[in-house]
């Protein structure tokens, strides 16, 4: 059996923050990553997404988190083709992503950037969330081929936010494509009520990782705020569902990362603390792990 680890897509979500779980001398950088690491196993930077990541952050995440504690690191926008915003371009570069001399630099920034993490052995894995325009097809294979290239002794785990790559006909080629470059798929749990919902299939296509993305079951998805979008509380009853699906999971990986996404208050830590008791492995004490260096 595999070793499940629970945890959210964030620990410095301005509304987690400002939620009151982080208690009072812990509200500061370290204090509150710290603060994370002593509960959960497992944490999402979503950050990377929005901005290329820094060797300096990356080393001083390594420090303050214990031996066992690993970060699923998210591709920057422009290396999964979503826009990218000029102001967060390294070097005055241009966002222009079929410029391969700028897509070489991005390319080898973010890499820079997490490789205190894999130093460290505290990488999980780097999540490549592609977007809902992101279909089956030629164009995309070439674009997971490459990928597969640049990321080459990564782990790696691909989200698809197009439904038709899991559809029925589909499913097999899409779970041997992944395979084939050892890449993880991800699973999701989101609505099931909207033409753009990805159905909640559970395929293995690593040996060495699963991951499960919670993003809460609002039908606001694809068109509200961001509040509308992942404003969501699980109940226990929803959680349960995943239970057998996550321990088939980890009959067949080494290791699996359930996230949850619902990053709106303190929803998405309070509903990983749930699923880390239903699992039946309560997140650990403060006293009892090591917290690393100071």
């Amino acid at each position: 059996m595999g070793e499940i680890l629970v945890g959210t897509c964030s620990w410095t979500d301005r509304a987690l923050v400002g939620s009151g779980w982080y208690p009072v001398g812990r509200r500061d950088a370290e204090g509150r990553l710290r603060h994370y690491a002593e509960r959960f196993g497992v944490v999402e930077v979503d950050a990377s997404y929005y901005a290329l990541p820094s060797e300096r952050n990356s080393r001083l995440w390594a420090e303050r988190t214990p031996d066992g504690f690993v970060f699923d690191v998210k591709a920057f926008s422009m290396l999964t083709g979503h826009p990218t915003r000029e102001a967060v371009m390294p070097g005055g570069l241009p966002a222009d992503h079929r410029d391969p001399a700028v897509l070489d630099t991005v390319w080898d920034r973010f890499t820079a950037g997490i490789e205190p993490l894999r130093q460290a052995g505290r990488l999980g894995s780097v999540l490549f969330q592609f977007p809902p325009w992101f279909r089956p097809g030629r164009q995309a294979e070439a674009f997971l081929r490459e990928c597969a290239e640049r990321t080459d002794g990564w782990p790696v785990a691909v989200e698809f936010r197009h439904p038709s790559w899991w559809e029925p006909g589909r499913y097999e080629a899409t779970c041997a494509l992944l395979a084939r470059y050892g890449m993880a798929a991800v699973a999701v749990d989101m609505t099931q009520t909207l033409p753009s919902s990805v159905p909640p299939v559970t395929p293995v296509t690593s040996p060495r990782l699963s991951v499960v993305r919670f993003h809460g079951r609002s039908t606001a998805w694809g068109t509200g705020s961001k509040e509308d979008r992942f404003r969501y509380a699980y109940g226990e009853d929803e959680l349960a569902e995943w239970l057998p699906r996550v321990r088939r999971l980890a009959e067949r990986a080494e290791q699996v990362h359930v996230l949850f996404n619902n990053c709106c208050g303190d929803a998405a830590v309070r509903a990983a603390e749930r699923m880390a008791r239903l699992l039946g492995h309560d997140a650990p004490a403060a006293e009892s792990r090591d917290t690393g260096a100071a």
